[in-house]
């Protein structure tokens, strides 16, 4: 039996011996990684940082592509098709379909808490050592549930450690050079194209047990549909904002904090439900997933600014104002 398989079946051993009690402590921490994590740089674009929102962005719609990529290449199966043995916890095996590597919850945990930990390594360092464990935390709970071997959570962080200094390099050399932005905005649009272009003419293992495909393909290309998608929506929405919005945050606006509530309410609501009930019923899988998750980051960073400034001024006129009454 492979190390990895026989180290699952030792946590399994592990939650069977303590009667599961850590099961939805862990179930929780995957969650809150996926679920909950990803609103924090749409808030941080609308109303703290700008700059840092923008990485944050492009850190995530680029982890989740390259994640879809990675997964659609290796095409590894889960560990409970590889063994039988492997039992994963709970109702945490009706999330993790399709295949396992690298870890999703893994490379987003690695955007959120790693780049928090970076932005606030030099002004909040116990910040930064929370967000530190709870990357450790997310990682382990993946492996912990029954759900991703130890290679899936480590080439997840891996990878995405090195997108995100790679994001972070591109950002400090070319962050005020309009030119090249956009140069680096079409190499993204050249770089969605060909990702979907290859994972759909790449061939897939087509497996069967008693006359049931195993992992279905098609199925798993939503996931790189919606990262395509958001990607893309990124790239149009940052163009848009950089070229004709010109968002400057409004940071002593009364209206800030209630505008940036509405604004994750909205974008958690079409991510977790709107968008697919109005696209993925439309069009289908592929091409539902893709338009409503470009929508979502198109109108996050293109759209929504728009509203603050209306609502709340510009952060040109605040300033203005302000120095008016002194």
């Amino acid at each position: 039996m492979q190390l990895d398989i026989q180290y699952l079946l030792f946590l399994q051993e592990l939650r069977n011996a303590t009667g599961g009690i850590f099961n939805e402590f862990f179930n929780a921490i995957s969650k809150i990684a996926v679920d909950v994590m990803p609103l924090l740089p749409f808030v941080l674009f609308w109303c703290a940082d700008k700059k840092w929102g923008y990485r944050f962005l492009a850190s995530y719609s680029g982890a989740e592509l390259l994640n879809g990529i990675l997964k659609l290449t290796v095409c590894a199966y889960r560990p409970w098709i590889r063994s039988e043995l492997i039992e994963p916890a709970g109702d945490s095996k009706v999330a993790a379909t399709g295949y396992s590597f690298p870890s999703g919850h893994t490379t987003v945990a690695t955007v959120m808490y790693g780049e928090t930990a970076i932005w606030q390594f030099n002004k909040r360092r116990w910040l930064s050592g929370i967000c530190i464990l709870l990357l450790v935390l997310t990682g382990f709970s993946r492996n912990f549930l029954g759900v991703h071997t130890p290679q899936d959570v480590v080439v997840g962080f891996g990878a995405t450690t090195i997108l995100l200094i790679v994001v972070g390099k591109i950002q400090d050399k070319f962050g005020d050079n309009e030119n090249a932005l956009d140069k680096l905005s079409l190499a993204g649009v050249l770089l969605v194209i060909a990702a979907l272009v290859y994972i759909q003419v790449k061939p897939y293992p087509m497996d069967f047990v008693d006359g049931q495909l195993l992992v279905d393909p098609q199925k798993m290309m939503n996931d790189t549909f919606k990262a395509c998608g958001m990607f893309l929506g990124f790239i149009a929405g940052s163009y848009i904002e950089r070229h004709y919005v010109h968002y400057e945050i409004p940071v002593t606006s009364r209206n800030l904090p209630i505008m940036s509530c509405i604004g994750a309410g909205i974008v958690l609501s079409w991510k977790e439900y709107l968008g697919s009930a109005i696209f993925v019923e439309a069009l289908g899988g592929h091409w539902g997933n893709f338009i409503a998750r470009f929508l979502m980051m198109f109108f996050a960073v293109a759209v929504y600014p728009v509203f603050i400034k209306k609502f709340c001024g510009s952060g040109e006129d605040v300033a203005a104002g302000r120095n008016q009454k002194v």
